[in-house]
């Protein structure tokens, strides 16, 4: 048996586990991801359907039910990763005999990795806002990319595009990219242009297809072992680099040949995905992208498809559902409130929501805002793209998290290398992302809380120590602040951030006037940073 860590560290480990007897210490750090094969003598019938799981147990008799999943030519693989450090134990159960109670165990230590900090998670005592496992604060910013399983689908050594485009975005601090597991084609005209760059184009690909057959003519009686082996590197490098993988298991707008719902073929697909993505850290899970957008998802089957999660994860990631209505409907259910909303008042409309349902997350997963690239691909109603990153901010100071998205990666066309690209191509800001998460990094996101008494020609956060923030539009002449508020008063400092090149001025001592011009006004929207004593 082969131990496989999807770490960057080269752990290879060979022990007979196929055997009913002790197999070789495992050594591995705290949230490694490790795949434990286990091979039959035989073809079992029905393999994706096999009752087989390992029981882990930890310090303090921690318990984990993890369910195997088939991964093809008469192979299981339980995935792992220990949520903490210390001894651990597993002991396998299962229907058929060869694959139960096996047992073994692994030597679990501390974590080195300082860009690895366990899974996703909410918390009771600040219920708005995404941490991550060992308690550090997670400033959510996601970029969509639908196609993302496509870009290297043809490559199957290694996952260059893949890895540079992702590079791209971890240096920048962009740390989530809402994909789907797969998507077919989209369903409005596409642009002339695009047949120019075919390279650039991952729409309509009749050779990629998680089930057998095509997507023109599926073949639902089994599930394309390969897909998910290579769909498995997209999730991996994505860890190795600290991005989380917002994944949708279903999209019913992209013109996607499923099998009907809830038959074997379905739940064989679902399971199988829960299965064998649970173990990885940076995993977040939505049931479907534009959920009832189809009478496909009635309300009853997506209630039925969370709560399946919710039976086979024995990580307990988060699961929200790509549908205002249903996740308002279901907070119960959910995890955080995705919505989608194009609204031209979108600070405001975000407020009101963020203060009808204050025991979750809001989570703005589609604004409207698709910045322009060198393809109009689907510009929504806002492209430009100093527009397109004010309105995550708008969202930001509403109290709720946003999404980049950029047309020349969001769906079926992908510029994986953007900046390589002629000098006439429109390139992506990722930058200006890269300074919106550093900003809420410097002054921590989960510490403020929307200030709208405050607000005046500005957009107020404050975080109740002493420090408030305004955001401010450059078509404002200045930010106007009545006299008898307290950040009108003699003391503390002032300091303007410039949202474009992400620079500060120097500090300086506050006096009481209340007029207050950025230095910026006309160039670039910019944050007045008022520190009081």
């Amino acid at each position: 048996m082969i131990i496989r860590s999807t770490t960057l560290l080269p752990l290879l480990f060979i022990i007979a586990a196929h055997f009913a007897k002790a197999a070789e210490t495992i050594e591995v750090e705290r949230w490694d991801v490790i795949d434990i094969p286990f091979d039959a003598h035989t073809q079992t019938d029905a393999p994706f359907e096999l009752d087989f799981t390992a029981t882990f147990t930890g310090p303090d008799d921690e318990s984990l039910a993890i369910p195997a999943f088939y991964n093809g030519d008469k192979q299981w693989i339980i995935r792992f990763s220990a949520p903490t450090a210390g001894d651990w134990k597993y002991l396998t159960h299962s229907s058929a005999k060869e694959f139960d109670q096996l047992h073994g165990e692994l030597k679990v230590s501390k974590n080195t990795n300082p860009d690895r900090h366990g899974g996703i998670v909410t918390r009771k005592n600040n219920p708005q806002h995404f941490f991550y496992e060992d308690g550090t604060p997670y400033m959510q910013l996601p970029f969509e990319c639908d196609w993302l399983f496509a870009l290297d689908y043809d490559n199957p050594e290694a996952t260059p595009k893949t890895d540079h485009l992702l590079d791209l975005l971890a240096k920048e601090g962009i740390n989530q990219i809402v994909t789907t597991v797969y998507s077919y084609d989209v369903t409005w005209d596409k642009d002339p242009r695009l047949s120019q760059h075919p390279e650039h184009e991952y729409g309509s690909r009749n050779d990629i297809f998680p089930f057998l057959g095509s997507n023109e003519d599926p073949d639902f009686s089994s599930l394309n072992i390969e897909f998910f082996q290579k769909f498995d590197r997209i999730v991996e490098s994505m860890n190795d680099r600290g991005i989380s993988a917002h994944l949708m298991i279903y999209v019913w707008n992209k013109l996607v040949n499923w099998p009907d719902t809830e038959s074997l073929a379905d739940n064989r697909y679902f399971d199988y995905i829960v299965k064998r993505y649970q173990a990885y850290p940076n995993i977040v899970w939505d049931v479907s992208k534009e959920a009832l957008n189809n009478p496909r998802c009635t309300e009853a089957y997506g209630v039925e498809r969370i709560q399946r999660i919710r039976k086979l994860d024995a990580y307990e990631r988060l699961i929200s559902v790509h549908d205002y209505g249903f996740c308002v409907r279901n907070t119960e259910h959910v995890d955080f409130i995705s919505i989608q909303s194009w609204s031209a008042t979108i600070y405001s409309e975000m407020l009101e929501i963020r203060e009808k349902y204050p025991h979750l997350p809001i989570f703005n997963i589609e604004h409207g805002g698709y910045e322009e690239s060198p393809y109009t691909v689907f510009p929504g109603s806002y492209e430009d793209a100093e527009h397109c990153l004010r309105r995550n901010y708008l969202i930001q100071f509403a109290g709720a998290y946003s999404t980049y998205y950029w047309q020349g990666a969001a769906w079926n066309a992908i510029i994986h290398n953007p900046f390589e690209q002629p000098d006439d191509f429109i390139k992506p800001k990722f930058e200006w992302y890269g300074h919106l998460i550093d900003f809420f990094e410097k002054h921590p996101f989960h510490e403020y809380v929307p200030d709208p008494e405050h607000n005046q020609s500005g957009y107020c956060l404050s975080n109740g120590k002493g420090a408030m923030l305004f955001y401010v539009p450059k078509e404002n002449y200045q930010l106007s602040l009545y006299w008898q508020h307290p950040v009108a008063q003699p003391g503390g400092t002032l300091q303007w951030f410039n949202t474009l090149t992400g620079e500060y001025t120097d500090p300086i001592p506050s006096t009481s006037k209340y007029f207050f011009p950025s230095p910026y006004q006309g160039e670039a929207d910019s944050i007045l940073i008022r520190r009081y004593e």
